[in-house]
């Protein structure tokens, strides 16, 4: 059932008083009739609470992570499986296979985290011949994006006649994300997909609050993802924990941690926490205050970051600056050298991307295929059109320095 206003407000004061409020603003009472946050939605609704929070772009967040980490000494091997690995004593030996050449490589490890998400438990019993207890639900989250719905930032949050609760984000500047969905997975080999009934679900959810109905129609982009939720025998995918565990495995010899579950809003503490099991002598949490690459700049600078860009690169107009800026920080600068004008940086594949951008994502980000670098270093697939995908996938394959969109 819905939940009364008097349990929101003890919430939202709690997530207030315990969170702090440094930077953001607090909650505050809306009345839907006069601001213009209620103007998209019906008229029955008359009163909301409001409340700030951090947003991330997913894709971002994992790449410079690992570009973070590299730059510490790590090795990043991406499109790599571990196909075996076992202790030999103070050591862990693991065989690792190139999935695309097949070779074969092995690397050694004074400890083993097993952070493979969906398919950990794969992992133990696979990879590493380990029998255990415990294990994941794999419970699938679904999503839709349309074309932007509502002319401010923010965000909404509709709870169901089922109790479930979904929500409306601005996306990408020119869309609307709405999810999620709960549904359980079969299995980590089976690709997760939006289905045409989840699709109508989270149309016909969000229809009941905005005054403009949604259907299929308007949807533009769907996906699913797969959420490796800790399996502590909920009867249902919504009812199960959404707390990470970390389980350190008592066998002799080097150390094995295998996490279930987490979730980006918690990511960074269960990484201070892996560490803190599997290496006690690192010392204390240092990552609260470390910047990524390219974010070495205060909260409040990011327009001086897009002024800056745009007067020593004249020739980009306010959307194209911003986007760079927003996906690389500082290293926008980087990206663009020294160039004059936009020819200077080969190729153009439509949406403002560049050679010289897809030579950095190449380079600096490990990106491999038109895929890695339309989805999963950005989302800017959906606004480059089928030519422009053909000319990537040349230019990638062929370094093609003529391709255009």
């Amino acid at each position: 059932g819905r939940r009364p206003a008097w349990l929101i407000r003890l919430g939202l004061f709690l997530y207030d008083t315990l969170g702090g409020r440094k930077i953001l603003l607090g909650t505050r009472t809306v009345d839907l009739t006069t601001d213009p946050v209620g103007a998209p939605l019906k008229d029955k609704f008359t009163r909301a609470f409001e409340y700030s929070d951090c947003w991330v772009e997913d894709s971002r967040l994992v790449v410079l992570n690992a570009r973070d980490a590299q730059d510490r000494g790590a090795r990043i091997a991406t499109r790599t499986k571990v196909t075996a690995a076992e202790r030999q004593g103070a050591l862990w030996q693991v065989l690792l296979q190139d999935q695309d050449t097949g070779t074969i490589s092995t690397a050694y490890a004074r400890a083993m985290v097993n952070a493979a998400g969906p398919w950990v438990a794969e992992v133990i019993q696979g990879a590493l011949r380990i029998n255990a207890r415990e294990g994941v639900r794999l419970v699938r989250g679904s999503h839709i994006v349309t074309k932007r719905l509502y002319d401010h930032d923010k965000c909404y949050f509709f709870q169901g006649e089922d109790g479930r609760i979904i929500f409306a984000i601005p996306y990408e500047t020119d869309f609307t994300l709405i999810g999620t969905t709960d549904q359980d997975h079969p299995d980590p080999g089976t690709a997760p997909v939006c289905t045409d009934e989840e699709a109508e679900y989270l149309c016909a959810f969000a229809s009941k609050y905005f005054d403009t109905p949604i259907g299929l129609r308007d949807v533009v982009w769907r996906y699913s993802g797969v959420r490796p939720l800790y399996d502590d025998g909920a009867s249902s995918a919504t009812a199960a924990t959404r707390d990470y565990v970390l389980s350190r495995d008592t066998g002799s010899g080097a150390p094995l941690l295998n996490i279930f579950g987490g979730k980006i809003t918690t990511y960074r503490r269960l990484a201070e926490e892996a560490v803190e099991k599997v290496l006690p002598d690192q010392g204390p949490a240092w990552t609260h205050d470390a910047p990524l690459p390219g974010g070495a700049f205060p909260v409040e600078g990011v327009e001086g970051l897009i002024t800056s860009l745009r007067q020593s690169h004249p020739f980009l107009d306010p959307a194209w600056a911003r986007r760079l800026v927003r996906a690389y920080g500082t290293e926008a600068a980087e990206i663009l050298g020294d160039a004059k004008t936009a020819e200077d940086l080969g190729p153009h594949f439509g949406a403002n991307l560049t050679g010289a951008e897809v030579d950095w994502l190449v380079a600096r980000e490990f990106a491999r295929s038109a895929t890695d670098i339309l989805w999963r270093r950005s989302k800017l697939g959906l606004r480059i059109d089928a030519a422009g995908r053909t000319a990537l996938e040349a230019y990638l394959r062929d370094g093609d320095k003529t391709a255009r969109a």
